[in-house]
Formats: C-alpha cells, structure tokens, sequence
C-alpha cells in the first residue's frame, strides 16, 4: 500500500498537493443515514485554513469543501463519499529559490530519496495543507460519532516553555475558540500570543503541545494486539506533519509511579463500571474501558525560518537556502482540529469494527 488511506472499516484516501489544482478525500465504509451538516464540516475546516489570524501563515484560503458524492437529500448513502478543496492561493514562485535545494528539516530531501522526482512547491504532498482532506473527512466521523455521545474535545495547552498546568477537567472548553491560540485559559492564552509574535518578529520558529480529551466512549473498543486503541491514536496524531510526540494517560509521567499509586480501581456507580482513578487514560490491554480518554500531541518548531541554514542541493553541493513565502510560525492553534479529525477517524472506525463483533455475537447466540 503507497500511504495515502487510513482506517479498516470506516476509511479514507485523501489525494491533492499544496500547490497543485485541489485537495481531496475519498471516504468509504460511511453508515447510510448518517445526516449531513454541510455547514458544520465547512466551520470544521475554517478551523484549520491558513490566514484566520495574525500569528499563522497568512495564505488566503476558503477551504470550501465541494461535495461530489456519497450523500443524498442531506444524508450518507452508504457509497464513497467524495470531497474536494480548490487552491485558491498558491504561490509556487516564492518556491523557485528552493527547486533543487534540500531545505533543513524539511521533507525535500527524503522525498527526493524515495521517488528521484518532487514537488518543491510549497512541499508538495508532504505539506500540512494536505490535512485539510482530513479534516474533511474527520467532519463526516464526529458527525457519526455524535448519534453515539462520542466528543472529541482538543485545545493547546503548551506553547514552548509556556505551559498550561491544569488538567483538562479543570478548564472551560468553551472558551477554546475565544482566541486565536485555542488555550482555554485567558492568561496563558495571552502569554502564548505575545510569545508567537515575538518568534515570528525574530523569524524564528517555535514548537508547542496540544491535548485532547474523547468522552462518552463505551467500553470495548479496540482491538487486542496490533490494533489496539491507543496504538491506532498514536499513528493517527504521528501522521500529522511536524508532529514529534504522543503519550496517554499518565504517559512518561507513570514511570515516576509505583504501581500501587498508579492502578485504577474498578467500582460500580449507578450500574456502571468506573474507576476511581484514570492514570490508564481509558484505555487497557487496548481496548477501551469506558472512562475518558486523554493524550497529549507534540509539535516540533515549523521547519522554515526566515533565516540563511547551510545545506545541500541535488548535485550534493554546499548551498545556503532562506526560508520565503507564508508559514506559521507554530502550528499548533491549526493543530487542533486535525487532532480532532483524526481522532474521530480512528473512534469512527472502531465503533464500527465493535459494532460488527457485537452483530456476529448476537447472530451466533440466536443460532
């Protein structure tokens, strides 16, 4: 398989480069019924496009997403499902000084190892404008998740040394999208701002960290030993360009631990089984265990900067490349939903594999 599709029974394709005509996404394995809000995948990707604020890369884009398939009278037929996003905005000229140069920490190199050929405009296929086909696609998945109480709520909550020390329960998820920085907390969301602008003044970079939390999941989703809950978020996040890190739960924090500390204990509450702690982030031997499910996705530090670096060029030959164009300066308030889209991806596929188990459980017991 060459990459481009993820998920089993609920399944995408996404195709398009940066700079080429359009963006797209293929869905496949969707439920029929499924009602459509067409005006919520279109705030979905409003979220992500490029030029919604001052500390992004200031590209115009609309991101409308053009329907060409798989939903009828504003509900999923049960057939692929087809979308695509036009470019609006390309400027593959600021691109030109790059055309055979191997920008630092860039994926110009390695592409070009793996194919002999590339598409140095604005990164071709390896440019994060091509998860705006996932947060398309993710749209339709909360969409689904939804008739089931599943949310998926994501947020930024570090951005360099600047960290938000509060757990996820603590805070106002309404208040997520009251800046352009997506912290929920009005102090340290300002502090993160000014921190940006300063980093973009210096034409520098800076990395940061975004959190996320999926409540309502039932227990039971999972699979025990390739394909296991946890395992399937931790491809899902480090298959979003820049990212660098993935933890649940405790996370490296639990090495700390001693086991009689860190075991959650089972109880019975109103009929159902809870834990009195939840240091396993929901998940266990990789199956969900009905409890909230919480990770944390890092981010490195935008690869171009307005800077000279030294580097190489096709022939081999010492070059200094400066970083033109439109790029943000740190890619995590646009992060956070392609976290959410990819994590409603990897949810919507599961419940669906569970849903399958469950039916055949069912078919066996009446025969």
């Amino acid at each position: 398989m060459p990459g481009n599709s993820f998920g089993q029974l609920f399944n995408i394709t996404t195709f398009g480069e940066s700079h080429g005509k359009a963006l797209g996404v293929i869905i496949d394995g969707c439920p029929p019924g499924i009602e459509v809000d067409e005006d919520f995948i279109q705030e979905e990707l409003a979220r992500r496009r490029p030029g919604q604020s001052k500390i992004v890369t200031q590209r115009k884009e609309a991101d409308k997403a053009e329907i060409l398939s798989g939903i009828f009278e504003g509900k999923t037929t049960g057939t692929p499902i087809s979308m695509v996003i036009f470019n609006a905005d390309a400027r593959s000229k600021d691109y030109s000084h790059i055309k055979d140069k191997f920008r630092p920490s860039h994926a110009d190199y390695t592409y070009f190892a793996k194919y002999g050929h590339r598409d140095y405009r604005g990164g071709g296929r390896s440019s994060a404008r091509e998860t705006a086909a996932r947060v398309a696609a993710g749209a339709i998945a909360k969409l689904l998740l939804r008739q089931h109480n599943i949310h998926i709520t994501a947020y930024v909550s570090q951005v360099g040394s600047l960290k938000l020390d509060k757990k996820y329960s603590e805070l106002d998820f309404s208040k997520i999208e009251n800046t352009p920085i997506r912290c929920p907390d009005d102090d340290m969301a300002a502090q993160m701002i000014a921190h940006i602008k300063d980093i973009r003044k210096a034409g520098d970079t800076i990395g940061g960290l975004v959190s996320a939390v999926i409540q309502g999941c039932p227990a039971g989703l999972g699979e025990p030993a390739f394909d296991k809950l946890h395992a399937d978020l931790g491809k899902a996040m480090l298959s979003i360009n820049a990212c660098k890190g993935f933890e649940y739960g405790s996370g490296f924090a639990g090495v700390q631990m001693r086991g009689s500390a860190h075991n959650d204990e089972f109880v019975q509450e109103g009929g159902k089984t809870k834990t009195t702690s939840n240091y396993s982030g929901g998940v266990q031997g990789g199956i969900s265990n009905g409890m909230d499910i919480y990770f944390n996705v890092a981010f490195k530090p935008v690869a171009t900067i307005v800077q000279s670096q030294r580097s190489i060029n096709e022939a081999g030959e010492s070059v200094e490349v400066t970083g033109k164009g439109r790029h943000d300066p740190c890619v995590v308030p646009r992060a956070v939903p392609i976290v959410e889209a990819m994590a409603a991806l990897v949810l919507a596929d599961h419940l669906l594999r569970q849903k399958a188990i469950e039916g055949s459980r069912i078919s066996n017991i009446e025969h």
